[in-house]
């Protein structure tokens, strides 16, 4: 099979090429499934540039969400057959392949409604938005929601999703100027640029956040601190940056403010507690069947393109989320 395969780590795209490697094998509580979608993620990047606990061992070959159908079943698999269409997240990577291995727990039958394509924007980036809001931030209807890096496929995910869990106000934050009017476009009500004083754009904005969804590490945690409204909870889920994370506040000051802290992976959350990532998967393709959820994607025609959608990603340049045609490309 062909596999889209990164020989060692790189801040560019020289060391990505598609290889033909040997298709895997379904063990027990596994399926493989024959791709005709996979997501394009930013993850894929941190992998590429080496980030610690992204690739376990090199050649790698990236890609955390697919859509196609059960090519075969391992042993102690029930619920899912042979040619049945599916969504699943690979939380071991190698979704940017022909062929992908991912356990059955985390694979979930795509609705009729749905198409693949976007089907296989929704293993990752949007189980990823459904979860922040829902179980680590425990949003309810009418609160306001900041989130960093709002014009990328999570930031996108979140602003279509907060309606359809019952409203609220969201602002988002880009990296730079350019992207401002695509997050407003995808349902911000205010979008600040990271290149002046965010907090205070922020506050001018309409005051205190009651959510903030950042992942950037903890580069940008004292701007969080600084606009959370007593009783916010500021929820950190990557390191888009890299580098190594700073200290967290000391608990005088999050007591102080009435503030939580708290730290999501969906990778983890994938080793730990898969029936709840399943749900979630499960609850957005029955949204986007039934017309409650719409989810644009942008469509990459085959896997030989995917290392420059990387490297848009990689310099900031990337708007909304990519999926590429896997199938016969």
């Amino acid at each position: 099979m062909r596999a889209l395969v990164m020989t060692a780590p790189s801040e560019g795209p020289d060391r990505t090429e598609v290889r033909e490697v040997e298709a895997p094998r379904p063990g027990p509580g596994e399926v493989t499934i024959d791709v005709t979608h996979a997501g394009i993620n930013f993850l894929d990047v941190m992998a590429r540039r080496g980030d610690a606990g992204y690739v376990s061992a090199w050649p790698h070959t990236p890609g955390k969400e697919v859509a196609g159908t059960v090519r075969e079943v391992g042993e102690d698999v029930s619920g899912l057959v042979v040619g049945q269409r599916v969504a699943a997240f690979t939380p071991g990577a190698g979704g940017l392949a022909e062929v992908a291995l991912a356990p059955a727990a985390l694979t979930v039958p795509i609705p009729d409604a749905v198409p693949s394509a976007v089907a296989a924007a929704t293993p990752l980036m949007l189980t990823t938005a459904l979860l922040l809001l829902t179980d680590a931030a425990r949003f309810s209807p009418g609160e306001t929601v900041l989130v960093h890096s709002a014009s990328g496929g999570v930031g996108g995910a979140v602003a279509r999703l907060v309606p359809a869990l019952g409203g609220g106000r969201l602002i988002g934050t880009v990296g730079r100027a350019d992207k401002v009017a695509a997050a407003k476009e995808s349902g911000y009500d205010v979008v600040v640029s990271r290149d002046g004083d965010v907090a205070e754009a922020i506050r001018a904005s309409g005051g205190a956040v009651d959510v903030v969804l950042d992942p950037q590490g903890t580069a940008l945690l004292e701007t969080d601190l600084a606009v959370t409204a007593p009783g916010g909870r500021i929820v950190l889920f990557g390191n888009a940056g890299g580098g190594q994370a700073a200290p967290l506040p000391d608990l005088q000051r999050l007591r102080a403010g009435n503030i939580a802290v708290a730290g999501f992976s969906i990778s983890s959350l994938a080793v730990t507690a898969p029936e709840r990532v399943a749900r979630a998967l499960r609850r957005l393709l029955d949204l986007i069947a039934d017309g409650r959820l719409t989810v644009p994607v942008t469509e990459v025609g085959s896997l030989a393109e995917v290392p420059e959608i990387h490297q848009r990603l990689a310099e900031g340049r990337g708007t909304g989320k990519y999926v590429v045609r896997v199938a016969g490309s």
